[in-house]
């Protein structure tokens, strides 16, 4: 019952009231008006929103930090009723989101539709909806509601910067010998040949032996000589500085292609480690991805467009808040890493944390980089010179970022320290 019910339902006591104490004829019509109008405009509002079907169609699952995301909300009536007005309400908790509308005057079997465009400000994951319809009689006196679509997530990916370079070694294994690692994907290395399996595509297939054995034969390969390369994010919550800024999150006050990288430790982690991973990707390189933060995000190394998506999904909802340091997720995934592998530690942390993980992995085998993020431009402490010393003398690679440094150059330049790798 809205305001306007209220005020019709007291004319109508008021009509009533009139007409037994003077008994004139004309508060009784008053009374049947105003009491017939409050009956009629109950039943019509419970039919309001009968046949009203609503579709909420977004163009992907996923978005990116910095571009904008689409959907289209389409509404249709496929009831013999015209409904006059129908609200729409958007209870999105994506940022930005305006899904809201009100539809006038929406007549039996047509449809209405319209485009719903967000800039998406800031990653992770978060939901479409629920969506609640509303909808009152002609005279707007009973308004009823309906929910009539519940949420279905999506994924906003972190940002990615283009990146000229990014200085890794290219292959460690002498002689260019193979990994003695089979792989599902096509490579140069075809070492042997298998019976074919349900879902082997013709490039796979050894038509000579299929001829020889009159069976399909398929081949086995391996991975080239091309090392692994592992990104770890460190997770742990008591490295992490910066405070993100709520106006930034509000896209009234963003100009169109003016996103920034929000000012904390985390999101610089968050973006270096989505662009070094799809850079390395484009180098057609097997990527993994760990990182231990509120939870556990683990990605096995692999190559592709697919490897890319699953990267930047595990990125796009890692929260910095963990209680594991850095040498501990070394230690803990540690056997999961190749031997040989190139193992880029991507922290804010300025404490032996970073050069005790680096020499672990070297007792492993694999070969330890480090893009430090400097804690004291986010207002941390300093300490990052100390720490850049310390790799320095233990002959591990590493890039510094700052806060408001381009985050394409930082990472684009050369390694300050020469890649040499003692025995461990």
């Amino acid at each position: 019952m809205t305001s306007r019910a209220r005020v019709v339902l007291l004319l109508l006591a008021l009509s009533i009231l009139g007409a037994v104490t003077t008994g004139w004829n004309a508060y009784y019509s008053l009374s049947y008006v105003f009491g017939g109008l409050l009956i009629i405009t109950f039943i019509w509002s419970r039919f309001m929103l009968n046949g009203v079907v609503l579709r909420r169609i977004p163009r992907a699952a996923r978005g990116q930090m910095g571009r904008p995301f689409w959907e289209t909300m389409r509404i249709a009536n496929t009831s013999r009723l015209p409904k006059f007005w129908i609200g729409v309400e958007d209870q999105s908790d994506f940022p930005g989101h305006q899904g809201s509308s009100i539809i006038l005057k929406l007549r039996s079997g047509h449809e209405r539709h319209w485009l719903a465009r967000t800039l998406c400000v800031r990653r992770g994951r978060f939901h479409l909806g629920p969506t609640t319809l509303s909808a009152a009689d002609p005279f707007g006196l009973f308004q009823v509601r309906k929910r009539v679509m519940e949420a279905q997530s999506v994924v906003v990916l972190p940002m990615t910067v283009p990146l000229r370079n990014f200085p890794i070694p290219s292959g460690i294994l002498p002689g260019g010998d193979a990994l003695q690692k089979p792989t599902h994907q096509v490579t140069p290395n075809a070492t042997s040949v298998r019976e074919y399996a349900p879902g082997d595509s013709l490039n796979r297939i050894h038509w000579r032996s299929s001829a020889k054995m009159n069976r399909l034969i398929s081949k086995e390969f391996e991975l080239d000589p091309l090392t692994d390369v592992w990104v770890i994010v460190d997770g742990e919550g008591s490295v992490q500085y910066g405070e993100l800024d709520p106006h930034q999150f509000d896209i009234r006050n963003i100009l169109p292609g003016a996103i920034k990288i929000p000012a904390t430790t985390e999101e610089y982690c968050v973006t270096a480690a989505a662009s070094i991973a799809f850079h390395v990707l484009q180098q057609d390189r097997a990527v993994g991805f760990i990182g231990h933060g509120l939870a556990r995000h683990i990605v096995q190394s692999d190559r592709g467009e697919a490897q890319v998506i699953r990267i930047l999904e595990s990125l796009a909802v890692l929260d910095a808040k963990g209680s594991l340091s850095l040498p501990e997720v070394v230690k803990i995934e540690g056997a999961r890493i190749a031997h040989g592998s190139t193992v880029i530690l991507i922290t804010p942390a300025l404490d032996q944390k970073v050069t005790t993980a680096a020499r672990d992995l070297r007792r492993r085998g694999a070969f330890p980089m480090v893009v430090a993020v400097d804690a004291s431009s986010f207002g941390g402490p300093e300490g990052v010179q100390g720490l850049i010393g310390v790799l320095e003398r233990e002959g591990v690679p590493f890039l510094l970022l700052q806060n408001g440094q381009p985050l394409a150059a930082a990472l684009s330049g050369p390694m300050p320290s020469r890649p040499y790798f003692r025995a461990a």
